[in-house]
């Protein structure tokens, strides 16, 4: 009489080619499963190899891949714009001292210079003590009329002669004394206003406040703003250029 034993689920060979399904695998210590279904534990099907990326690997790896470049090209955008900003910086300022250093050299007197009693005058009155006429008082702003003006800064007959001449002054491209464009600077915008403000005992009408405001770039939205202020007092009245 033949017994047959029941063969246990646990009791297969240690190496098969083709294990039975639904048995333990021993060497593996997983289940064996039908071909082609998913195994949970390998994260793969059975009976198969894993060749190359899923899908959602791909998908994801695109987006880590995509967010990383952004990410450097930003910072890289960022440094290179960084790198000539001190550039723009300095020569504005550059820009703003050289024009405020302009207007405080100029005369400060009663009169236009071209008036005959300009040297002698000891106040802005219309006289013997001051000047020979209303029209030759220096006042805020260039003198827009015969026989002082019309004043612009680079006129070869009546230029600016005192630093009040200058208030409302602009330019659009920096420009030396004589009118000539200086390289490089042709994006800037210089702007001077010219103010009566008293210094401490010193009274408004012989004391002024000058301000330059240069910007960057001169057309459009100004990106780049520099303003400078300074002083100017009447302590040589009849000095004349």
């Amino acid at each position: 009489m033949s017994i047959h034993k029941q063969r246990s689920r646990f009791n297969v060979p240690r190496s098969t080619s083709n294990p039975e399904p639904g048995t333990w695998n021993i060497e593996r210590g997983t289940w064996n499963l039908e071909p082609g279904t998913w195994n949970p534990e390998l994260g793969t099907r059975n009976g198969r190899k894993s060749l190359g990326l899923s899908l959602i690997e791909l998908v994801v790896f695109i987006v880590v891949v995509s967010a990383a470049v952004a990410g450097v090209l930003g910072a890289l955008n960022m440094a290179t714009r960084a790198s000539a900003d001190p550039m723009i910086q300095k020569q504005a300022l550059a820009i703003a001292e050289a024009v405020l250093e302009e207007v405080q050299l100029m005369p400060f007197t009663y009169c236009d210079p071209d008036d005959p009693q300009a040297e002698t005058a000891l106040d802005s009155s219309v006289g013997a003590t001051g000047c020979t006429e209303a029209a030759a008082v220096e006042l805020i702003g260039a003198e827009g009329t015969a026989p002082y003006g019309p004043e612009t800064r680079v006129s070869g007959t009546t230029p600016f002669d005192n630093g009040n001449d200058y208030h409302g002054y602009s330019m659009s491209g920096i420009t030396n004394i004589e009118g000539a464009g200086i390289t490089g600077l042709g994006d800037y915008k210089a702007e001077v206003t010219v103010a009566a403000q008293a210094v401490g005992a010193i009274p408004a009408s012989d004391a002024q406040l000058i301000t330059v405001t240069v910007t960057w770039p001169a057309a459009g939205t100004a990106q780049y703003t520099v303003l400078l202020q300074g002083y100017r007092v009447r302590y040589a009245p009849n000095a004349l250029p």
